[in-house]
């Protein structure tokens, strides 16, 4: 039957059926219109349904935005993320695009739901002054293949600038300072009652949640791991410095007496783990006084026992019914087990983590430990420094490494040697205006907040060790902006692994001057330049002016290192240059901690200590004498 003959028969029949009739086939004569429209013609508007949390796809648009059109036709929609494969990392929004208005950037469910994979979800947190830590975060994340990260912004300034490189990002609504809030000050405490309120906000989206801190950086793909334990509420790491377990199962619960720490821990969204983070939260809304990790030690000590079985290392902990794990320090490491026991050298294990704790120096002093270990991501600038750079070759009598007991006079006798080279290095590196690459720090003792017999009972360091930077020098201060015209002018530093870095250019290295030292007016022993491409002696005892009528010309090579730094500079011939240089060094020596014992137990180290004869190391004896040596 034809449709005019259907028309006809509809027109002679009662009004119900024509209205229905007519309803009918005017749907589909509009349904055929816009079929064919939506086919043949380019320029259709072809409009979906677009998530709140998406990022722009065409320039100069807005999450807003009703159509997205690119040039003079429609730009396809983009295909809406598989569940299990999260957008790509490091993608940057086209040239041109706006910043998407900051609601965009809330935290729902479907949100992380877009960077979710096998139901588990990686985050950090932070503000801006911790940028290159986030990045360096992401960055050994996404080389180890794990794109079900997100990172929560404490201010906007840090939100856009992710934005703009492509990570995955969402508002905090903190409301922070953009600057370092240092340990311990009331934004630190601040920040870590946003944890506490995230972790609680997360866990009712249905999803597994990985929690870092920002300075902690992953080493292994921890995800396998973390399935091994599918029981479990919470695994934690902890602060643990002895070992309990060699291999890599998980700490013994019943012999660990460190302190669970909140850096690395990971939650399954199970009634028993969203009751404590709850509880958490609501206690430390309660008194501003509780420090967010002790708050959660002392929730899950509550009850701590018994094992859950005899197999899996889990325990019940909190409330009875709470299943708790204690990730092994041994390879979720502490600043202790990574920089000072390498323990997982000593097992033959992989380390999994690494977390900046137990370090002297602050925000600094962690990022400087990281690239002692190789492990920071800096820009390419930094490792080409536009005045070149000097290093030495630090020479240490094998007697003041392995002879004697490990003691106080045998740990400062090694120490001050090296704190002697280093001056005079840090001196040359002053009048020459270059970058000074430090050398390894040989140390015969460890260094803690609390008396100790020199390396802490049953941990596994061992005598003598290189140290971090910060177990004797002041990290902060020296990479401080301190006043020119009081101190002189600042000395840039870089970490003894410096030139081991993968990222160091070749122009760098390949740019290279050998220095060795000679006795003045011996065969060859010159204080002139005649040939850089071969080994420069130069003349021990030699003055400022020297160094600069040598050095400064070859502004070209990139760096200088000295054979030695033993006698290798006479000293400043401007004495107020050298007044200066001598109050901005004296600053950048710390402390030995702890005598036992003895009230305070600290000991200053002292940049001059040779110009004192009768100089030992002692911890003050009166508190009118507990004061740095300047």
């Amino acid at each position: 039957m034809s449709w005019r003959n259907a028309f006809k028969e509809v027109t002679n029949s009662k009004p119900l059926f024509l209205t229905v009739y007519g309803a009918v086939l005017i749907g589909i004569v509009f349904s055929a219109v816009y079929v064919f429209s939506a086919v043949y013609s380019p320029d259709s508007a072809l409009s979906w349904s677009l998530s709140q949390h998406a990022a722009p796809s065409s320039p100069n648009q807005t999450l807003a935005s009703p159509s997205l059109r690119l040039g003079g036709g429609v730009m396809a929609p983009t295909s809406q993320p598989e569940i299990g494969k999260p957008k790509p990392i490091w993608k940057i929004p086209p040239p041109g695009s706006k910043m998407p208005p900051l609601e965009t950037f809330r935290l729902t469910k479907e949100l992380v739901q877009e960077r979710v994979k096998d139901n588990v979800i990686v985050a950090t947190f932070g503000n801006y002054a911790f940028m290159d830590f986030i990045l360096t975060w992401v960055k050994h994340l996404t080389d180890l293949g794990v794109e079900n990260l997100l990172v929560g912004a404490m201010d906007t300034k840090l939100l856009e600038a992710l934005y703009w490189k492509g990570i995955p990002v969402f508002d905090m609504g903190s409301h922070m300072s953009t600057i370092d809030v240092g340990w311990g000050s009331q934004a630190f405490h601040k920040m870590g009652r946003e944890k506490v309120i995230l972790i609680d906000s997360m866990l009712p989206f249905g999803y597994e949640l990985l929690m870092c801190d920002t300075d902690m950086v992953w080493l292994k793909n921890p995800l396998p791991y973390l399935a091994r334990y599918p029981e479990a509420d919470v695994l934690t790491s902890t602060d643990q410095v002895t070992p309990t377990v060699t291999d890599d199962r998980l700490d013994n619960w019943q012999q660990v007496g460190g302190a669970y720490n909140i850096g690395i821990f990971h939650w399954r969204p199970t009634d028993s783990a969203k009751k404590l983070a709850r509880e958490w939260k609501e206690m430390l809304l309660a008194d501003d006084k509780i420090w967010d990790q002790n708050g959660f030690n002392d929730l899950v000590h509550r009850q701590l026992g018994p094992s859950v079985d005899d197999e899996s290392g889990l325990v019940y902990a909190y409330d009875g019914s709470l299943k708790l794990g204690l990730l092994p320090a041994s390879i979720f490491c502490s600043g202790h087990t990574y920089f000072v026991q390498a323990m997982y050298q000593q097992l033959r294990l992989e380390p999994y983590a690494v977390h900046t704790t137990f370090q002297y120096a602050g925000t600094e002093g962690k990022r400087h430990r990281l690239r002692e270990a190789k492990v920071f991501y800096d820009p390419p600038e930094y490792y080409d420094s536009p005045g070149g750079f000097l290093t030495f070759k630090p020479s240490i009598p094998k007697s003041l490494l392995l002879d004697g007991e490990h003691s106080l006079q045998t740990h400062f006798t090694l120490v001050n040697y090296q704190i002697k080279q280093i001056r005079t290095a840090l001196a040359i590196a002053s009048i020459l205006n270059r970058t000074l690459v430090m050398p390894p720090l040989w140390c015969r003792l460890d260094r803690l907040w609390f008396p100790h017999p020199g390396i802490l009972v049953g941990s596994m360091t061992r005598q003598p060790f290189i140290c971090p930077l910060d177990h004797v020098f002041e990290v902060h201060t020296m990479l401080q902006a301190l006043p020119i015209q009081e101190f002189g002018p600042g000395i840039n530093i870089r970490e003894y692994s410096f030139f081991d870095n993968p990222l160091m250019p070749a122009q760098v290295k390949d740019s290279w001057l050998d220095v060795q030292l000679c006795q003045e007016g011996s065969k060859n022993c010159q204080s002139n330049v005649t040939n850089t491409a071969a080994v420069l002696r130069f003349p021990r005892h030699s003055n400022e002016e020297t160094l600069k009528k040598v050095f400064l010309p070859l502004k070209d090579v990139k760096v200088i290192q000295f054979s030695s730094m033993q006698d290798a500079f006479l000293g400043f011939t401007d004495k107020t240059v050298e007044e200066k240089f001598r109050k901005r060094v004296k600053r950048y020596v710390g402390i030995w901690c702890c005598v036992d014992k003895h009230e305070p137990g600290h000991i200053y180290y002292d940049m001059y200590w040779d110009e004192k004869p009768d100089w030992k190391p002692l911890p003050p004896q009166t508190p009118e004498d507990d004061h740095p040596h300047w």
